[in-house]
């Protein structure tokens, strides 16, 4: 066994042009890697290979580059970006999964891996602590370990131990843990975790990462219940989440009653919550980040953000153009296991501009340069603070339309535009505007019909499909009832015609039924303006198995509020003499009917009162 030592000799522990990994996230060894660079003497071309490291990074400045030569698979940090761009440092894009094999397959043979462990327990063995994630694959494969034994290193149980004679050098040094403070979130970033937490049912198992996007997410789950913790990253909004019972593993269906991570970030809490925490599985990348461990938890949902998304759904988010910016990481490895899970959703959260608003993230086509991390088959979600996109089964011509509905709004008719040049769109395809700020801040309400949920929103350009379907799943009586004819037959360009509805003008509502990506509409309702009366015409249209629910009252419930609101002075319909229910519903609403030029037609409006009155 080696006997501990606090001084190290570097040159027997090194040569000139070995390669060496170093400790990763908050687990980077900063006091021993400080005693490398005061020593090193005649050592050269040594090659570092990291992931982030949440320190000072000084050995890829410009002064030590005849020392090291950094090479990491997540450029994290100014000094590490600076670095990469300048051609002093390398880029490897790998999925996180797969980094742990680089080094036991040799395809990256290591030299030494320098890492920080807590002090070894009764039998012997330190823990890796606040990270495993790829160290412990390092320090398996790696033919020297040196290890930095820190007092502050918290002990974190799952995967984490090595033992005491599977080290080769010994360094002490206390050293406090680097901490990340929760981001400062603003009311884009709060409306985008909003969304994304609308899609996360009680009981899902979730995956979140680092970043304002992530904290947004967390902050508004509070009123969840039963959640499941399986992320390769633990932050202080997961911590939240524990303390409050809202992630409690009670129905996961992998590693049940545990949450499962493979490093953690944050402040002193958080690091002072994992010590010795049973609770709480600490795993290496291969195990947490293998898609198919991930998709053995059902309902799995995976959260990523992305620089850019183009009209097709892929997802850039490693380069802003020619530039790396960050890296591959997990996003692949759990957007495929979250797809693979029963009732998974791999989502993709990003803010719908960048550069205060002057450019789109929502883009025609990548930029030049950029790389495609996460490909168009991989995401099923993208959210923006306009919305929720759902990509899964749609084709290209759906997929830009769902898009462009969550793009800002002033981008809107130039994406439609620029992604018409490709015929991905038909001529006939409009963009107008699809938000109905009078059905409040997320853009649509919830309703229970019996006991199933429904959503009240506006229709919309990527509805066009699923109108067709709702059109063709109509009775003969419903269709003589509703137009007063029996029409045969719904084009794609007249469903195009009826889902693309200036909104700000006219009004189209519908109820759906919606399950992850399926969704059914289950009811229509419409008022068109009159603007010579200052007046609406409204309409409605319900499936057969929910006619006489409610549905229709609720729908028309709305849309007299949004007159209200806009200050019509009536609404008015035409409703068939023999169809008693819908003339209740219009009449129960306060509607009065009035004298018909067609008798086999019932003629009915409603005043309302001036804005500011009720």
């Amino acid at each position: 066994m080696p006997s501990p030592i606090t001084k190290l000799n570097w040159q027997q522990l090194l040569k000139s042009g070995n390669r060496i990994f170093i400790g990763s996230h908050a687990s980077v060894p900063t006091k021993l890697i400080d005693d490398l660079i005061a020593n090193a003497k005649s050592l050269h071309d040594i090659e570092i290979v990291q992931l982030v490291t949440l320190s000072d990074n000084k050995w890829a400045r410009p002064e030590f580059q005849h020392l090291f030569k950094v090479n990491t698979f997540f450029i994290g940090g100014n000094t590490i970006r600076d670095a990469v761009a300048e051609g002093r440092a390398d880029y490897t894009p790998c999925f996180m999964t797969d980094i742990p094999a680089l080094f036991t397959d040799g395809v990256l043979p290591l030299d030494a891996a320098l890492i920080m462990v807590s002090p070894a327990d009764e039998h012997g063995y330190h823990s890796l602590g606040v990270s495993v994630d790829v160290i412990s694959a390092a320090a398996r494969a790696a033919k020297i370990v040196i290890a930095q034994i820190n007092p502050s290193m918290p002990v974190t149980y799952g995967q984490s131990f090595i033992h005491k004679d599977d080290i080769d050098a010994f360094f002490y040094a206390d050293q406090a843990l680097p901490e990340v403070n929760p981001p400062e979130l603003d009311a884009r970033t709060e409306r985008i975790g909003q969304y994304v937490s609308l899609l996360i049912e009680d009981g899902a198992t979730i995956q979140v990462g680092v970043g304002k996007i992530c904290a947004a997410v967390t902050r508004y789950l509070s009123n969840h219940k039963d959640l499941g913790l399986h992320t390769e990253l633990l932050t202080d909004g997961v911590l939240d989440l524990i303390k409050k019972g809202v992630i409690n593993n009670r129905r996961k269906t992998f590693h049940p009653g545990k949450s499962v991570t493979s490093f953690c970030i944050g402040t002193k809490p958080l690091y002072d919550f994992v010590h010795q925490n049973p609770h709480i599985g600490f795993y290496p990348s291969e195990y947490v980040n293998s898609p198919a461990n991930i998709a053995r938890n059902e309902r799995m949902v995976s959260i990523n953000s992305a620089i850019e998304v183009d009209l097709t759904g892929q997802v850039v988010s490693d380069s802003i153009g020619h530039q790396f910016y960050s890296g591959v990481g997990g996003q692949v490895d759990f957007s495929r296991g979250a797809s693979m899970s029963n009732g998974g959703k791999p989502i993709i959260a990003l803010p719908s501009t960048a550069k205060n608003g002057t450019i789109s993230r929502i883009v025609p086509h990548i930029q030049e340069g950029a790389g495609v991390v996460t490909t168009r088959a991989h995401v099923h979600y993208v959210v923006t603070e306009f919305g929720v996109a759902s990509l899964r089964g749609k084709s290209i011509r759906e997929r830009a339309l769902e898009l462009i509905r969550v793009a800002h709004p002033k981008f809107r008719n130039q994406l439609l535009a620029e992604v018409r040049k490709n015929y991905w769109v038909p001529h006939y395809q409009v963009q107008t505007p699809v938000e109905v700020p009078e059905l409040g801040p997320v853009g649509f309400k919830e309703l229970k019909v019996g006991n199933d949920s429904f959503d009240l929103r506006p229709l919309n350009p990527s509805d066009e499909r699923r109108l067709q379907e709702f059109f063709y799943s109509h009775t003969k009586e419903t269709l003589q009832m509703r137009y007063n004819s029996v029409p045969t037959q719904m084009s794609r360009e007249k469903s195009c015609t009826l889902v693309s509805v200036d909104q700000s003008k006219d009004l189209a509502l519908c109820i759906v039924k919606q399950k992850g990506s399926v969704v059914e509409i289950q009811a229509v309702g419409r008022y068109y303006l009159i603007e010579s009366q200052n007046s609406c015409e409204v309409a409605f249209v319900t499936r057969e198995k929910f006619q006489g629910k409610g549905m229709a009252k609720r729908l028309l419930a709305e849309m007299i509020d949004v007159a209200k609101s806009r200050g019509l002075a009536s609404m008015q319909a035409y409703v068939r003499a023999e169809n008693k229910p819908m003339l209740r519903v219009f009449e129960n609403a306060g509607f009065v009917r009035l004298k018909s030029e067609d008798p086999s037609e019932a003629f009915l409006k409603l005043d309302l009162p001036p804005v500011g009155e009720k």
